[in-house]
């Protein structure tokens, strides 16, 4: 019953604004130009906001700031720059409060953009050829988060939630099933589903947290997905605990858990730069 009623709010979502379609069918094209991506993007300013904010922040240690968006684009590459791009369209769709969870909407951004970038770093080193498939559904898999959060809100249930995650003693997607049967990860791929994105970016998130239901040739993207979201997870991004749980999963995984480690010390130590 409760499934039934998070899906009619996936349902009931507006549809995705001209500017993501335009995005995604550049997306599939064989050849992307720069100046193509430029012209779409340039239409929404928030997209530009966001991308610039993005290019300069610490994560990526770009040593001159990046003041134009063609210059962004140019420096995180096509495929990152679209990524950023539909990341920054969807949430403005989702304008739920994530304070069920106990946290910001801007502790989600720092989160996926941690997601995306820890993606980026570990998988140069690991698995270059996944990469580009890996960065956009890193960036979105938590976007489900929004209808969780505000489905457990109308059911008064939101103290309730929040004093759970506090404990600790749960992973976010046990508390989850706990409360509503479902996780994130599920509600994530609905809300592609229903926005009609391409079918790869919903196989390798629907079943994250139900590793063994994934479809075989998935089945990679999926693991790589889940270890970069324990590392980098909402409530606890990169911290020592977040970090031993992705590490263990990556070796359990049988994936590069060394050059994962790498990546994520040289992630911490650009954040850490400039907390300092």
């Amino acid at each position: 019953m409760q499934l039934e009623a998070i899906l009619k709010r996936v349902e009931a979502l507006p549809p995705l604004p001209r500017t993501v379609t335009e995005i995604e069918e550049f997306r599939r094209k064989s050849d992307k130009e720069i100046l193509d991506l430029l012209s779409i993007i340039e239409k929404d300013a928030l997209i530009v906001t966001n991308l610039l904010k993005i290019s300069n922040s610490a994560m990526f240690g770009f040593r001159s700031k990046v003041e134009t968006p063609l210059r962004a684009i140019s420096l995180l590459g096509i495929n990152f720059t679209v990524s950023i791009a539909i990341s920054t369209s969807t949430q403005k769709l989702l304008k739920s409060s994530l304070e069920p969870y106990g946290v910001t909407n801007n502790d989600f951004m720092k989160s996926s953009n941690i997601s995306s970038v820890l993606a980026n770093l570990w998988l140069n080193k690991f698995d270059p050829s996944l990469k580009e498939e890996i960065i956009l559904p890193a960036l979105l898999q938590d976007i489900g988060k929004f209808i969780l959060a505000d489905f457990i809100k109308s059911e008064n249930k939101d103290t309730d939630f929040k004093k759970r995650i506090q404990e600790q003693d749960d992973s976010l997607e046990d508390i989850e099933r706990e409360f509503l049967g479902v996780t994130t990860s599920y509600v994530t791929a609905q809300v592609f589903k229903h926005w009609k994105l391409s079918t790869n970016l919903i196989n390798s998130i629907e079943f994250i947290d139900d590793i063994s239901n994934v479809q075989e040739n998935f089945k990679k993207r999926a693991q790589i997905l889940d270890v970069i979201k324990t590392a980098s997870n909402i409530i606890e991004p990169l911290s020592q605990k977040s970090i031993e749980k992705a590490i263990k999963k990556a070796k359990i995984y049988n994936l590069d858990a060394n050059s994962l480690q790498d990546a994520i010390n040289i992630l911490r130590t650009r954040i850490d730069e400039v907390i300092s």
